[in-house]
């Protein structure tokens, strides 16, 4: 029995075998006997290590079959405080408390509690603790800190480092690939965009600085994407999430994915949902910031989240000519994120004075604030005059971010640092502001749509 509450038979029985998806995904992959089919996660934050947990839940028994990894980068040291309450976790969990004893690591947390020693990140990985989640403790993992080692013949890669990594560390992992005969999957959790200005506006997204940086096509790398929250889900939280890309590896991934607690299905729009991804995190800041300067109020929220989503549909028309609807997983995403995820609570912790900007956006315990990078690479994107678009009220060519007030004022508040974060709600409260309806029926007429933002041919 694990701690989870049920064996491997009861999942399986409920799930389908993972043994047989395991089957599947091997032949697919041209996997034969003796040779194990190499899954490895790059990155060790919260979400990557509960995706890579799952993964070893689910099929780290069959160990002739499948070896599943974790890449992190090491040396980087856990301070007193955080040893102090990963002590405390522990003792609180009997099941956690048993694991260590039995695999003689316990007299290590009590060191490092006491100051005795040292904890490093990677090291208290292997026993389960991503230190951006220490309250959730997930199965042990295997952790390499040799980038080489870990992606040199890696038939799977899940990217679960930050956006504003994701471009550097594959740069490295190209070098290890130059021989490769296979062209490994790449499946990408990364949410957050950067913008390319020139030789004219681009929008790039990680999967599309991955396959910059490998020379792996884009039809062997995917968006998975969804409501997820890793320490509820890792917690057996119902979720549902959709993998992105070319329909040859969609599908059978989503299969493979699949768990009784976690449903994955699959989508063709790679470029959407992988904008929307990154959009979100911009939108959840402001929604953070509105949810404390308002006192939680339920109509300020619910009319901050008619006015953002209608931003976000009107962006994505920009990009694709029918992008996906804001629906299901995808709305769902971006719901759960204005709701509870760390962009959101970072909006918060800077509208309460508890965090400042001065203080940067990788924050301890929560790491990469990605919201903040992607405010100015949407804001400087959509600013350009190359992409003008007609305003029907104003009845002149404008910028798009001029039809985006709310994007406008994160960018001033956040980059430009002109004004208040409470000026967050004057964008708000504009007695100016259109219905969001009129912004979205704007979107949906198909004048907007600029097929270069993608490096697409009009």
């Amino acid at each position: 029995m694990n701690h989870h509450g049920y064996s491997n038979g009861s999942l399986q029985s409920v799930n389908g075998n993972f043994e047989e998806k395991l089957d599947e995904l091997r032949n697919l992959m041209g996997k034969v006997d003796d040779d194990p089919l190499r899954i490895v996660c790059v990155g060790g934050g919260a979400w990557g290590s509960v995706f890579t947990a799952m993964l070893q839940d689910a099929y780290g028994s069959f160990r002739d079959k499948v070896l599943i990894r974790i890449w992190r980068r090491p040396g980087r040291a856990v301070d007193r405080a955080t040893a102090t309450h990963l002590f405390e976790v522990i003792n609180s969990r009997e099941d956690v408390l048993r694991r260590l004893i039995r695999r003689c690591a316990y007299l290590k947390y009590v060191e490092g509690r006491l100051g005795d020693r040292v904890l490093h990140a990677d090291e208290i990985l292997k026993d389960g603790f991503c230190l951006n989640m220490v309250d959730t403790p997930v199965c042990p993992l295997k952790v390499v800190t040799n980038l080489q080692e870990a992606v040199w013949d890696a038939d799977i890669v899940i990217n679960g480092l930050p956006s504003t990594e994701t471009r550097e560390v594959f740069e490295e992992i190209s070098k290890y690939w130059k021989e490769r005969i296979t062209v490994p999957v790449i499946i990408s959790l990364a949410k957050g965009v950067e913008a390319e200005l020139v030789p004219e506006p681009r929008i790039i997204t990680p999967t599309l600085m991955i396959s910059r940086a490998t020379g792996v096509p884009i039809e062997n790398i995917l968006y998975l994407g969804g409501p997820n929250i890793a320490s509820e889900i890792y917690n057996k939280e119902y979720a549902n999430a959709r993998i992105c890309g070319a329909e040859k590896w969609r599908k059978p991934l989503a299969k493979f994915l699949r768990q009784a607690h976690f449903i994955v299905w699959d989508n063709v729009d790679l470029v959407t949902h992988e904008v929307m991804g990154g959009l979100k995190n911009v939108y959840a800041i402001g929604a953070g910031m509105v949810a404390a300067l308002t006192n939680e109020s339920a109509t300020s929220k619910s009319v901050y989240f008619a006015h953002c989503t209608s931003e976000m549909i009107f962006i994505t028309h920009l990009l694709a000519e029918e992008p996906e609807k804001l629906a299901g997983p995808l709305l769902a995403d971006t719901y759960v994120t204005l709701l509870k995820g760390r962009n959101a609570w970072y909006g918060q912790k800077l509208a309460k004075g508890e965090l400042s900007l001065e203080m940067g956006d990788s924050i301890k315990g929560k790491g990469m604030i990605q919201g903040v990078s992607a405010v100015k690479a949407f804001y400087e994107l959509l600013s350009q005059s190359s992409l003008n678009v007609l305003d029907p009220e104003e009845k002149k060519h404008v910028a798009p971010v001029e039809l985006c007030p709310i994007l406008k004022m994160l960018y001033k508040i956040l980059i430009l640092r002109e004004y208040p974060v409470q000026a967050i709600l004057q964008a708000l409260r504009d007695e100016t502001m259109n219905d969001p309806r009129d912004r979205i029926k704007i979107a949906q007429s198909h004048v907007f749509y600029r097929p270069s933002l993608l490096g697409q041919q009009p």
